[in-house]
């Protein structure tokens, strides 16, 4: 399953989803928004939905057959990056960013995320969307960490994604695009690197946990 075919180099402005919609930040209110018809809206019947879709990209699907986004006994996004040294996540495509940069971005803009989770307000103000984008070669303990930090904030948003929260429209658009844009750069992550993909389905021999 291969996503997001531009996601090779490092997007234009760098937040992404994490960022503005519409020219504003999730703990703001656009235009729109202050209309009487965009009332609050309440995420208990939509959030086990974005948890199970969002947990089956970072973690792969539950049990064979039971997918919606990657195919059967696929590893998903930690257990694959699992598999890479540091020279290997230092690799990029035509002059890209590299599996690194893809790693530590979805991890800030998690980070984010979770803030705005636990404390509301605006955390994406004064983000530096840059920055991880600037990664290049990891040493080893550079990508553990990398990859230790991620896996805490991926899991920290799935709690948050399962927890009953009255939010704004533009609000429940940014946490339900947070699963397309972790989508995105799996796929992208999965072109740099062609031994991450998952397999195909009807092809694969299923992993401990995923008979």
């Amino acid at each position: 399953m291969q996503l997001g075919t531009r996601s090779l180099s490092a997007p234009q402005g760098g937040a992404g989803v994490f960022g503005l919609l519409n020219g504003q930040s999730l703990g703001q209110s656009p235009r729109c928004c202050k209309r009487p018809h965009n009332r609050a809206m309440q995420t208990r019947d939509v959030g086990p939905s974005l948890v199970r879709l969002f947990s089956e990209l970072v973690d792969g699907p539950p049990t064979r057959g039971d997918a919606f986004m990657l195919n059967s006994a696929d590893r998903g996004l930690l257990r694959s990056l699992d598999t890479l040294s540091a020279a290997e996540a230092s690799q990029s495509t035509n002059g890209g960013a590299t599996i690194a940069a893809h790693a530590q971005h979805l991890r800030y803009g998690l980070s984010l995320m979770n803030q705005w989770a636990a404390e509301g307000g605006n955390p994406f103000i004064d983000a530096k969307w840059d920055e991880p984008w600037r990664l290049s070669t990891v040493g080893a303990a550079a990508w553990d960490e990398i990859r230790s930090g991620l896996r805490a904030e991926a899991y920290g948003w799935l709690k948050a994604l399962n927890t009953p929260r009255e939010l704004a429209p533009v609000e429940l658009t940014g946490m339900i695009s947070s699963v397309a844009h972790l989508a995105y750069h799996l796929g992208a992550i999965r072109q740099i690197n062609k031994g991450l993909r998952g397999p195909k389905e009807g092809t694969f021999r299923a992993e401990p946990g995923h008979a």
